[in-house]
């Protein structure tokens, strides 16, 4: 059964059609197209109504995906790094979506930071098949992740927001850099 807000963010996303993964040549390249015009669609709806959350680019050949997801709890903002490879066996198989700074901080990820979204998410994409893509991964299985995940890490200081922390703390809600 589909809430009246997940109904009301699909509708937002355009369905896509080609079925090609990244080794389907010139028709991986169609739906690539598709990809990103179903991405700015959903995020000019997000901009639109003031829920901009995420930043999302690929290499060249579409097949790495690499941007910032955040999330504000308790009025602090928390950033943190996205990465993901298109599966061979896309788009029958959903990519699998990392937040490698919160690698091992809850039981809800897989090593490496890949999130966990067997029991809810990805019944959905198998009934989807071919029309979800990455803009439905980010926002039936991302958001959502966000959305229960980061609150308890803040609530337990598993995380703690980067003006927050002591000298000796390791544990982040901002990306570092070196």
């Amino acid at each position: 059964m589909v809430d009246d807000a997940t109904r009301k963010t699909l509708a937002s996303i355009p369905l896509l059609r080609g079925k090609a993964g990244p080794r389907s040549g010139d028709a991986w390249r169609g739906r690539l197209k598709e990809e990103y015009i179903s991405l700015i669609k959903y995020v000019k709806t997000n901009k639109e109504s003031d829920n901009d959350w995420f930043r999302l680019e690929s290499n060249k050949e579409g097949t790495r995906w690499f941007g910032k997801c955040w999330i504000v709890v308790d009025l602090l903002n928390y950033e943190f790094d996205i990465e993901f490879d298109i599966p061979v066996t896309y788009p029958t198989t959903a990519p699998e979506i990392a937040l490698p700074e919160l690698d091992g901080k809850t039981a809800k990820m897989y090593r490496g930071g890949k999130i966990c979204l067997t029991d809810h998410f990805k019944p959905l994409w198998a009934r989807n098949v071919p029309h979800f893509g990455i803009a439905h991964a980010i926002a039936l299985g991302l958001g959502p992740w966000l959305a229960v995940e980061i609150p308890d890490l803040v609530r337990k200081g598993v995380i703690q927001h980067k003006e927050n922390q002591g000298a000796g703390s390791e544990s982040s809600g901002e990306s570092k850099t070196a």
